[in-house]
């Protein structure tokens, strides 16, 4: 997979790019990551990437120019360009595993006040990582790279990615380690039973209990077996009770 990401702040992704999975995905080579500079695009004699708005108001809007050559410049047969901004379809665990099929993305970080709005005939879709908005768009564009490139096959162990929260749109069994017991606080006895059947068991009613009381919103999205609807209105019922 390839990751072209357009910025007036490219040195905002050295730390990004050299740390953990994301570096250790470069180094294997199986993705690649390059943020490039806006302002390198601009035809301005002083590499300026934005003017005043048209109508008025308050800040500055980036101009088309530079991000329609930049996006030129980079576009391949098959890429996918993404502008992040707070109007975007609201980015998920499912886009990130969409997006993880595509071999070219071309990530936009908007700045200032915005982006001139006829960008939207030179992108493909827009993304928001929530509602609310923040300076620019690089802390997305790493949020977005990192849920995805964690998906690309080899980047970490499937099986590890298979059991993600929201991966299957469920959120995950809580988890343990050692010691049994911390200052009264104990593991629960099936986890030390060695039963792998009742452990399993377990895990699905926790999954299912901990999206009931933590993630309710997430139910109306996921398609559910009727031992898991059932299993829900329990929860739910007994939640009601304490």
């Amino acid at each position: 997979m390839k990751i072209d990401i357009i910025t007036i702040f490219p040195e905002f992704f050295n730390p990004f790019l050299e740390t953990s999975i994301i570096k250790r995905a470069i180094e294997q080579k199986i993705v690649s990551i390059n943020a490039h500079q806006l302002r390198d695009y601009s035809k301005n004699k002083h590499k300026k990437v934005d003017d005043t708005p048209y109508g008025g108001g308050a800040g500055m809007l980036m101009t088309l120019q530079p991000l329609d050559d930049a996006i030129t410049k980079l576009r391949e047969k098959n890429s996918k360009v993404i502008l992040l901004s707070p109007q975007g379809k609201k980015f998920t665990q499912k886009k990130a595993i969409k997006l993880a099929k595509e071999s070219h993305i071309i990530l936009i970080c908007g700045h200032y006040e915005g982006i001139d709005a006829r960008i939207e005939n030179y992108i493909d879709e827009e993304l928001s990582i929530g509602d609310y908005v923040l300076t620019g768009g690089e802390i997305p564009a790493m949020i977005v790279s990192d849920a995805v490139i964690r998906l690309v096959p080899g980047v970490i162990h499937e099986d590890s990615s298979e059991e993600d929260s929201l991966q299957n749109g469920w959120l995950k069994y809580p988890q343990y380690t050692k010691p049994n017991d911390y200052k009264g606080h104990l593991v629960p006895e099936v986890l030390l039973s060695g039963n792998h059947q009742e452990i399993m068991k377990w895990r699905e009613e926790m999954r299912l209990k901990n999206t009931v009381l933590k993630r309710s919103d997430l139910l109306k999205n996921i398609k559910k077996s009727d031992v898991q609807a059932k299993k829900i209105e329990e929860i739910k019922s007994n939640s009601k009770k304490v």
